[in-house]
Order: C-alpha cells, then sequence, then structure tokens
C-alpha cells in the first residue's frame, strides 16, 4: 500500500513532526528553495496539507494544489491561513481551538502580574548590581493589581478564561466585542475606547486579521491613559506597534506586556530599550502539555478527514 503523501507547509513542534511521519510521506516545503516552482510542478500531488498559525498558507500556494482537500493548521489563529478561498473549493481547513485556552489565558495573567509588579525589571535591577549599590527600599513601587479594573478586548473561549482568572483576583472585569456574548458574569461595553478609560488594565484577546488591524491605535492608548497597562497575547497585528512604542516611551501609558509583535520574530529595538514593557518571544501556548494536545487535534482532524467524517475541530465559515 501506497504511504499517502502529506505537504508541510512550514517547521512544527518535533512531536507533530515525529508522528506525521509515521503515517505520511512528508514533503517539506520550506526545505524547497523555488516553493513555487516546486509547486507549479508538483502541487497536484497533495491531498493533505499542514500548517500553522504563525506560518499559514498563501493563496498563491493554495492556487498551485488543485487536489488539495485537507489543510490542517497547527494553532487557533486562522488570519494567515486562506479560510474563504479553501471553504470556496471544498477544503476542509481544521484547527486547534480549546487545547490552548488556558496556557493561553495563563500567559496573559503572567505578563499583566509582571508589569504590574515590575517583577522582571526588579529581576534586571538585583542582577546589575542596583540593590546592593542602593539599599533596601532603593528599586520603588509598583502597582497593585488584586481589585483593578480588568478590561478584555475580545471574548471567545480564551478571554472568558482571561476574565475568571482576573476574578480569582477580585477584578472588576468589563469587555468589548462587537456584539454582548450571551450569558456572561461580566459587563459589555459597546466602545473599546470607553473601556480603555474604564480599565487599569487591557487585556487584548481578539482574532487577527485585516478587521482587526491597529485595532488598539494611539486613540485608544491614550484613552488607557499613563495609569494604565496593555497586555497583548493575540496577534500583533491588532496593535499599531508605532503608537504603542511611542505611547511607552512618553510614559502616555503605564506598560506592557507583549507575546506577540506586527514582524515576528523581529522585534522593535525601541520597545528592546524600556523598563515598562515584559517582551515575550511569542510562548502563551508553549507548553508541553498544551503543545502535545495541539499536535493531537492536527492529528485527529487528519484521522476524521481519511474517515470521512467531520473534523473534530473545522474552521468556522469564512
Amino acid at each position: 500500500m501506497t504511504t499517502p503523501r502529506l505537504l508541510l507547509v512550514g517547521n512544527l513542534v518535533p512531536v507533530l513532526n515525529r508522528a506525521l511521519a509515521e503515517s505520511f510521506a512528508i514533503h517539506r516545503l520550506v526545505e524547497e528553495a523555488d516553493p513555487a516552482a516546486f509547486l507549479a510542478a508538483h502541487g497536484g500531488e497533495f491531498e493533505i496539507a499542514v500548517t500553522s498559525a504563525a506560518v499559514g498558507m498563501n493563496e498563491a500556494q493554495l492556487a498551485a494544489l488543485p487536489n488539495l482537500k485537507l489543510i490542517s493548521s497547527f494553532g487557533v489563529g486562522l488570519d494567515k491561513v486562506p479560510v474563504a478561498a479553501a471553504q470556496a473549493r471544498g477544503i476542509s481547513v481544521g484547527y486547534t481551538p480549546d487545547v490552548l485556552n488556558d496556557c493561553v489565558a495563563d500567559t496573559a495573567l503572567a505578563l499583566l502580574l509582571d508589569v504590574a509588579r515590575r517583577v522582571s525589571e526588579a529581576d534586571r535591577f538585583v542582577r546589575a548590581g542596583g540593590w546592593a549599590k542602593g539599599g533596601l527600599n532603593s528599586f520603588g513601587l509598583s502597582r497593585k493589581v488584586s481589585g483593578a479594573k480588568l478590561g478584555v478586548l475580545g471574548m471567545g473561549r480564551i478571554g472568558q478564561a482571561i476574565a475568571r482568572r482576573g476574578a480569582g483576583f477580585d477584578m472588576q472585569v468589563r469587555y468589548h466585542t462587537r456584539r454582548p456574548v450571551e450569558g456572561l458574569p461580566w459587563a459589555h461595553e459597546s466602545s473599546l475606547l470607553e473601556l480603555a478609560r474604564w480599565c487599569d488594565y487591557l487585556v487584548v484577546i481578539t482574532a487577527g486579521g485585516p478587521s482587526t488591524q491597529h485595532l488598539v491605535n494611539a486613540e485608544v492608548l491614550n484613552a488607557l491613559g499613563p495609569r494604565g497597562f496593555v497586555i497583548n497575547v493575540a496577534r500583533g497585528s491588532v496593535i499599531d506597534e508605532d503608537a504603542l512604542v511611542a505611547a511607552l516611551r512618553d510614559k502616555r501609558i503605564a506598560g506592557a506586556g507583549l507575546d506577540v509583535f506586527a514582524n515576528e520574530p523581529q522585534v522593535p529595538e525601541a520597545l528592546l530599550k524600556l523598563d515598562n514593557v515584559v517582551l515575550l518571544p511569542h510562548i502563551a501556548s508553549a507548553t508541553e502539555e498544551t503543545r502535545q494536545a495541539m499536535a493531537q487535534r492536527v492529528l485527529d482532524n487528519i484521522a476524521a478527514f481519511q474517515a470521512g467524517k467531520p473534523l473534530v475541530s473545522e474552521a468556522p465559515r469564512a
């Protein structure tokens, strides 16, 4: 029996690479010197393609795969996957929601606590000898988290997990989405500007893509104000990065905790020089347990497709 071929669009975590290699003849598009030329010659040989939220697949690549039947993506973000074009051709698109909710929410709270209580900044201060030189009480004060006002931009599965964690810190919680989400105990704020004016901490966990490009702009950051913090565990594109750098530099906001950036893995030099920002290398879901669960969901979606069953996690209609 011939081993089915599978197109691997970008590099994935080792556990998933190994599992795919056990069942498929994998071709790694990322290793091609000229990926477009390879697809032009061989694109018709693949029915299944696997990618990730970070890498995605562009429409030219999709068009070069005339017999594609399934895209199985490792991750929850779909802004880099041509979902509408794929669905229009009857191609199923799988992704990995739910299994990463807790770890992304945990990271959001970790960033919030870190930047508010100046944890990373204090660590640098101690390591540089500032405490030994300045003595007790030489570092200065931070900001309280418990009992503060938490604004959540986006209220899907992860947004709700973040809100629950905030409530565990006795935080007042409000959220902004285009429409209220039924059955939630937290107040819906119809205006993002008003949410920013109200809250002490604004956590961004809305979807990426053109509809949310620079949704958090200079006006929103100014509304957040000099005692407000912004946390981004969504997509770098949601925040106007130039406006954010200027607001942090000019102290028009108190600080930021960022797991995502506009041009990853490049981080603006200006951010690297600021103490009032905590920077992570896009690791919100990067725990052993969650990455294993995400990998398994990719495999489960492929297995369901091969068995002629509905995908375990199929992308919503675009």
